[in-house]
């Protein structure tokens, strides 16, 4: 495993950072796909033993599950300052007033319930799971520099937005004084590139690390186009992301990883892990060829024609995962 600086921090992180959306238990959530708390630890401690320092959940995957299960997997199995555990903010808990969003209250209440579901008393990396246009960035971005002098957070990062939002949260947490950003979690995949317009310049810019979300394109990248899984059968929110001429890069993926004799999953993260802004993509594992998969992208190197062919027949799409 290699390890990086995430953005322009200190601190290290494993080039493949474990996506746990896909551990939870499945009555108490949204995903019938997720796996439970039997079926996960051994994938977690599959990606430990490969060298994975890196961890991503949320406090709505599951209904709060995944956030449990990789706290205990992580307790049981790991050393704490060795790890850099991330989870997210923002979506609805639970109906009525102050259930979701970015107020003060929100955040504040949000975090407390996730240190006790992780059973931990920090979050390395605390991000805001999507924009709040409902509430002032002033008190959101204030409340979240409040939780790190408190040390409950030690970084703060952000996910799928447009730039001038972004741009927007970092100036005004630089102009009080307030900790920044220091990582964007976006939408990007050899299928979906519109962050490289204007997304991914101004991370270069800022210095913020990039971690891509769906990296491997719900799996579209991995296996031929008209194929359906169990995910994908019920996963409506990955239907509302490619369009069908998107197989064309599919096909590209498919080519060449059979020149090369690998997966295609290993083709796909290599093209990602080559970009200079990326600092792990976000991979959700649910079988232990996933994970192996993602740690062998890591040593692949695709030459400037093999890079080529893979960029070649994208197309401009709507922009998609906000």
């Amino acid at each position: 495993m290699q390890y990086v600086k995430l953005g322009s921090t200190g601190m290290d992180v494993s080039r493949i950072c474990l996506g746990c959306m896909t551990y939870g238990v499945p009555a108490r959530g949204a995903h019938e796909w997720t796996l439970d708390e039997t079926a996960a630890r051994p994938l977690i401690r599959q990606a430990l033993d490969a060298g994975v320092n890196f961890f991503d959940t949320a406090n709505v995957y599951s209904d709060g599950t995944s956030e449990e299960i990789v706290g205990r997997a992580l307790r049981d199995y790991a050393d704490r300052d060795e790890i850099v555990l991330a989870t997210k903010v923002h979506q609805p808990m639970r109906s009525g007033p102050n259930g979701r969003g970015l107020s003060r209250k929100a955040v504040m209440t949000e975090l407390d319930h996730s240190l006790r579901r992780l059973g931990t008393d920090y979050i390395d990396l605390y991000q805001i799971h999507r924009w709040d246009p409902h509430t002032p960035v002033e008190e959101t971005m204030e409340a979240l520099h409040d939780l790190v002098k408190a040390g409950k957070v030690r970084y703060i990062g952000a996910s799928s937005m447009y730039a001038w939002q972004f741009s927007k949260a970092q100036y005004t947490a630089e102009a009080h004084g307030w900790t920044r950003f220091v990582s964007m979690q976006n939408h990007y995949n050899l299928i979906y590139r519109e962050e490289e317009r204007e997304m991914l310049p101004l991370c270069a810019d800022q210095g913020v690390g990039v971690l891509p979300w769906s990296p491997l394109a719900r799996g579209r990248l991995t296996r031929d186009w008209d194929t359906t899984t169990d995910r994908s059968a019920t996963d409506r929110f990955g239907g509302t992301l490619y369009q069908d001429g998107d197989r064309t890069i599919v096909e590209a993926v498919t080519r060449i990883a059979a020149e090369r004799g690998v997966p295609r999953a290993q083709v796909a993260l290599a093209w990602l892990l080559h970009q200079p802004t990326v600092t792990a993509p976000i991979v959700g594992a649910a079988k232990p060829g996933h994970i192996e998969d993602a740690v062998a992208a890591v040593d692949l190197v695709l030459g400037d024609k093999e890079r080529e062919e893979l960029e070649r027949a994208y197309t401009a799409h709507p922009v998609a995962g906000h």
